[in-house]
């Protein structure tokens, strides 16, 4: 997958809440800042990633990360082989996601502005399983 464009639903899902969206937005330019208002965030992917791989070997799985903001944990599946759809609908935080991973050389994620309704209604029929739904098993 390339991460060389945003796509764009144009319709937000009913459940969305505006202010949350916006105070990510606002954060868009400090995601990648590992010191600044988000280090916590930084400091607890390992563990993220970590608890994601007890449930799965991620290299060329197809992953899906709702709310991915500034792309953090996306980035980090990439990372390891994962083949990363990253939605959110903040797109100052999408277009941050996108420029770190152009910056660092990961081309395996793409990010979209989109709601996973909207996504749903888009790829109907499209099997997802939820991680934490899924055994242990690493096979």
């Amino acid at each position: 997958m390339e991460n060389t464009d945003i796509t764009s639903s144009a319709a937000p899902a009913a459940n969305v809440d505006q202010a949350e969206i916006s105070k990510f937005g606002d954060l868009a330019h400090q995601w990648w800042d590992r010191d600044g208002v988000l280090r916590t965030l930084h400091a607890i992917n390992p563990l993220r990633l970590g608890w994601v791989q007890e449930f799965h070997r991620l290299k060329d799985l197809r992953v899906l990360d709702v709310g991915c903001g500034g792309g953090i944990l996306s980035e980090s599946m990439a990372q390891v082989g994962a083949q990363v759809t990253g939605i959110d609908l903040a797109e100052e935080s999408l277009r941050v996601a996108q420029l770190h991973a152009l910056e660092e050389g990961v081309n395996n994620v793409n990010y979209r502005q989109i709601s996973a309704e909207d996504l749903a209604r888009e790829q109907p029929g499209h099997r997802r399983q939820p991680m934490a739904g899924r055994s242990r098993s690493r096979s």
